[in-house]
Parts: C-alpha cells; structure tokens; sequence
C-alpha cells in the first residue's frame, strides 16, 4: 500500500489523493455529480463520494463528505475512521446514505482494470485498478512509469460520452500533479 505521512501524522494513501482528484473533477463537471431521482436530475454543487469498502459481510460503501473542500490529510482521516466502522460493522444509515459518486478501487487486489456498477440513484462510478510500473514513452524516449487505469461507468440516460471523457480528462490533469490535491 502506498503511502505518504504528512506533517501531522496523517497518512495519505493513493485512494485519498484519487478521492479529491475525483472532487476537483465533479466540480468542474457537475453533470456527474448528480443523482437520478425519478425522471427528475438532481446536481450537487459538492462532492459527497461514497468509497467502497470490503468487509466481512460484502460490500459497504460509507460518503465521505464534502471532499471537494477537505484537504488530503482531512479526508484520510475521515476515509480510515470510516472504513475501520464499516470492518466492524458500526456505520450509521447517514454515513452509508446521499453520496454523490462513487470511488471503486481493486488495485489492492491486483486487479490491473474492471468495470464497476453504477449505485442507484448516482449517475457514475469509477473502477480504479493497481498502479503499476510501466515502459511508456515521454519525450520520444522509453521509460519506466507507473500507470493505472480507470474507468468510469456512467448512466447514458443524464451522461454523454463528451461529458464523461471531459471529466476522465480533468481527472487525469488532476492526478499528474498529486502535490496539489
């Protein structure tokens, strides 16, 4: 597991710089952070992202809030206290309720790609798979780089293809530059 510890003790995994790379780019691309309630689209002017967490019992996806205004080290502290209660079974109905989007990562796995499910109501998820080390080109010259792939589900019913590949983009800008999440 890849981490970095910031001055004040936090760790910040990979996971927590994806969930305010993810923040930035629901922001600038509101169409994706949404809900489809009925016939009616709701859009969220912030970021509440729902992480998926394995646990003993399946599948438990507890909402970081407000990501979009949080720091890295807030939002590691938050992902950890939830993901520790969701292990042991104590979330609440709100901190499992009213997210926004979701972050699916497999790479933990070894998983290089999957294709995630769309949660209803949301509109969108991303598949994270494993960061791993790559010959790519830069500069007309082979290097070695790590690379992981995402991919975003999406409900074609409120996002278009031009919409998710914009937000798949500014994400990719986002993640490029992780000193500034």
């Amino acid at each position: 597991k890849r981490t970095l510890t910031v001055e004040s003790g936090v760790k910040i995994t990979l996971n927590d710089l994806l969930l305010r790379g993810c923040a930035r780019a629901l922001v600038a691309h509101p169409q994706l952070n949404a809900r489809l309630e009925g016939d009616e689209i709701l859009q969220y002017a912030q970021a509440d992202i729902a992480v998926a967490v394995a646990t003993a019992d399946g599948l438990m996806t507890p909402v970081v809030r407000r990501v979009d205004t949080r720091s890295a080290a807030e939002v590691a502290t938050e992902t950890a206290a939830l993901a520790e209660r969701a292990r042991e079974g104590r979330l609440t109905r709100e901190e499992i309720s009213g997210g926004t989007f979701t972050l699916s990562n497999l790479g933990m796995y070894g998983l290089d790609r999957f294709d995630a499910i769309i949660t209803p109501p949301q509109v969108a998820i991303l598949a994270v798979g494993g960061m791993n080390e790559r010959v790519v080109a830069r500069d007309g010259m082979a290097v070695i780089a790590p690379v992981m792939t995402l991919t975003l589900s999406a409900d074609h019913r409120v996002i278009d293809g031009a919409v998710a590949a914009a937000f798949l983009a500014t994400l990719r800008a986002e993640l490029q530059t992780p000193v500034a999440l």
